[in-house]
């Protein structure tokens, strides 16, 4: 693991970081190795604008109750340029570090992204799912890659995405009415899977829990209101 861990990009150009990608594609699993989980992580990173600087968090959560039980924090540093189709060259090695950092490590990981729907199949989550070896999904905010059939207005109406005349992933609405999010497996977890678990961390907002309260972690680590480290929520302060 300590290789993973100081894994960094940045002297990696695009065209370099493009042939990674289609070595790394043909490591991705979408076979679903752990159907009985019962903690589920969520990951995402924030930065302030035109800075190298990077706050990486995971947090950790019971599921399906969707209950926070602990959480890491770690800040990183990246000269890799914010490109699309390459997120995973500026992000995965800080979230490593806070993976890392994690004393027992989860079920699976839910990373604000995308998984194999993408141009190469190694979006985010595929991205962090084949470095560390575990069972990952992408949740993005945005379509990337592939198409779908328009969904009904009503909570939890979904449709397929397909590339490649392939399922891939789908669109999920999570509110009535709200733009949908796009769920794709990263590594170790078929394409039905990923929706079926995703659909049970769902609450009331648009963004499912997992990388919903990672993103509210990591925001308020950026502004100074949380410092690095690792921390359970039923122990007072700082564990290590």
């Amino acid at each position: 693991m300590k290789e993973v861990i100081m894994l960094n990009y940045d002297e990696t150009s695009i065209p370099e970081a493009t042939e990674i990608q289609n070595e790394m594609r043909h490591r991705v699993s979408l076979i679903t190795e752990n159907k009985k989980i019962t903690t589920i992580a969520g990951g995402d990173i924030s930065h302030n604008k035109d800075s190298d600087t990077v706050y990486a968090g995971i947090v950790v959560l019971s599921y399906p109750d969707m209950q926070l039980l602990s959480y890491s924090l770690v800040i990183g540093e990246t000269k890799f340029p914010y490109v699309p189709q390459y997120l995973g060259f500026r992000e995965v090695p800080a979230l490593l570090k806070a993976w890392e950092q994690l004393p027992q490590k989860p079920d699976l990981i839910v990373l604000d992204g995308q998984g194999v729907t993408h141009p190469r199949r190694m979006g985010i989550a595929s991205h962090f799912g084949v470095l560390a070896g575990h069972a990952a999904i992408g949740c993005a905010k945005n379509m990337l890659f592939g198409n779908y059939a328009p969904l009904g207005l009503d909570r939890m109406s979904m449709s397929p995405i397909s590339s490649y005349n392939e399922v891939m992933g789908y669109a999920l609405r999570t509110k009535t009415g709200v733009k949908p999010v796009y769920i794709s497996p990263g590594h170790k977890v078929s394409v039905p899977d990923s929706l079926a678990i995703m659909e049970k961390c769902v609450l009331k907002h648009r963004i499912p829990e997992p990388t919903r309260i990672a993103h509210e972690k990591v925001n308020l680590f950026r502004v100074g209101k949380l410092k690095e480290g690792y921390y359970e929520e039923n122990v007072q302060g700082l564990l290590f």
